[in-house]
């Protein structure tokens, strides 16, 4: 591919067939609700899209330690969470903002919206944020979060997990994926885990346990790298 002066681009490097989850997914129950019925609508992007706004520390402050609240420390195994953000070339993704969120260690969300049957935690609100430094490294301390229960069939319950979301330079750079632990039997049952087709790709969306990462009489660590594209790419919410 060339550009009006002649000069070679080379695109980004398409996803490996299977490795993204697809947006209908008959055993997920609500994506036949939600999912396109139509093929998607290219248009270009304005300025305000491609350019803002740009996320810094000093207009959304960190929170990397989610495990307490006004030095109350929360319900649950406290553990700590690192990894580094990468492109498709392993070149580093610097300064960008990682929300995440989740439910508590008994398995329910800090939301209005969760009216499952198990304790709240006054001191774990389940949401935080922090950002890659120069290198594209990243760590975050918080309590495992629990399994719960979710009516898409007859017994479901979600894996243990939690929700990471990516910011590029604006509103329509943002990704959204879901990490969970390993060793979780619930994996197995899972269609969210299973709406990515490639056993390989579902594999990347499973931290590993991390003992440089894990602090001395204090948590356990696990280590969670996300690529952002490429064959390689981590599976992203659609």
């Amino acid at each position: 591919m060339t550009d009006q002066r002649g000069s070679e681009i080379i695109g980004f490097r398409a996803p490996a067939p299977g490795s993204q989850p697809s947006n209908d997914t008959p055993a997920y129950g609500s994506t036949r609700k939600r999912h396109p019925l139509h093929r998607p609508l290219a248009f270009a992007h304005t300025v305000t899209e491609t350019t803002g706004p740009r996320f810094s520390p000093a207009q959304f402050p960190a929170t990397a330690d989610i495990s307490m609240v006004k030095g109350h420390a929360a319900m649950g195994e406290r553990i700590i969470v690192s990894g580094r953000i990468t492109d498709e070339d392993g070149r580093p993704v610097p300064h960008t903002m990682v929300e995440i969120w989740q439910a508590n260690a008994a398995g329910r969300y800090h939301h209005p919206r969760d009216q499952h049957d198990a304790p709240l935690d006054p001191h774990f609100t389940g949401t935080g944020r922090v950002f890659t430094d120069a290198e594209g490294f990243y760590r975050f301390t918080t309590i495992k979060p629990g399994a719960y229960p979710w009516r898409n069939h007859h017994n479901a319950w979600r894996p243990n997990h939690i929700h990471f979301s990516y910011f590029g330079p604006g509103f329509a750079t943002r990704l959204i994926t879901q990490m969970y632990f390993p060793g979780d039997p619930l994996l197995a049952l899972d269609p969210v885990f299973h709406a990515v087709p490639d056993a390989g790709a579902r594999e990347r969306l499973i931290a590993r346990f991390d003992l440089d990462t894990t602090q001395p009489e204090w948590a356990l660590g696990y280590r969670f790298d996300v690529v952002l594209r490429g064959r390689d790419a981590t599976p992203m919410e659609g």
